[in-house]
């Protein structure tokens, strides 16, 4: 397996480039590790534990256990774990963890539509919204050429919302393949996020399921399926970022779901 191309580092100085774990022989096993905090968390963490060893400085205990369980959740928030990515280049792979909550037929965002980025027709849109309990960082679902970053200040409604897509503050994000084929995908903030994070600018190249950036504090990714393919996940699915096949390249049979 070739190494991961080099990608740009994002705000604060967080390597945002990756040398994925080639797959062990057959006769080897997988042992399970503790997921790294992504260096954009550890600010966030550090300030949390100040202020829970003030709190039991100055004798507020029970306010000090509170900020005990709110400094794991921040380092939970950050978590980074290794995910192992399917190598089919007409593989579409979910860029976030969480749940699909919406999917839908929509013309292209006008940021990013036209020739020079996903069209003008229709495409279907898979949405996947962020808890709070999620993993945070967002990846590629397609490998090539970053052609466009195009970021737009909006407002901070629940990111469940169709009106999401439009309304808030988001970062759209074109991915060209070596054969002309662009994906488009927006992270959207929400209610509590407030602050999205690229790693990525136009003219990187990236691997599928690469690391692009962060939305800090809950929030959701859209993507936008190229004509003549339709999703394989179904609505209430749960995807993982990096690993998750939400729709492969040319596919028209569209996947169902059971809630049980």
């Amino acid at each position: 397996m070739e190494p991961e191309p080099h990608v740009s580092t994002g705000e604060g100085g967080a390597a945002a480039s990756q040398s994925p774990t080639p797959n062990p022989p057959a006769q080897q096993g997988v042992k399970w590790r503790f997921p790294a905090v992504h260096p954009e968390g550890r600010k966030f963490g550090a300030i949390a534990i100040a202020i829970t060893l003030l709190f039991f400085i100055l004798g507020w205990e029970i306010a000090g256990w509170v900020m005990v369980g709110i400094s794991i959740w921040v380092f939970a928030f950050f978590r980074d774990p290794v995910r192992v990515t399917p190598v089919d280049p007409d593989l579409l792979i979910a860029p976030a963890d969480g749940l699909v909550t919406l999917i839908q037929q929509v013309p292209p965002p006008r940021e990013i539509a036209g020739p020079d980025g996903l069209g003008g027709e229709p495409m279907w849109r898979v949405s996947i919204f962020m808890s709070v309990f999620d993993v945070h960082i967002n990846r590629t679902p397609i490998g090539g050429t970053i052609r466009q970053v195009v970021y737009i200040s909006g407002k901070f409604i629940n990111a469940d919302l169709d009106k999401a897509s439009e309304d808030n503050e988001r970062q759209h994000i074109v991915v060209e393949r070596g054969d002309g084929l662009r994906i488009g995908f927006t992270q959207i903030a929400g209610l509590v996020a407030r602050r999205i994070v690229p790693f990525v600018k136009p003219g990187d190249v990236v691997a599928a399921g690469q690391r692009i950036g962060l939305i800090r504090f809950g929030s959701r990714v859209d993507v936008y399926l190229p004509a003549g393919t339709l999703p394989r996940v179904a609505l209430g699915q749960r995807t993982i970022a990096g690993e998750t096949v939400i729709a492969k390249l040319g596919e028209t049979q569209a996947a169902s779901g059971i809630f049980q």
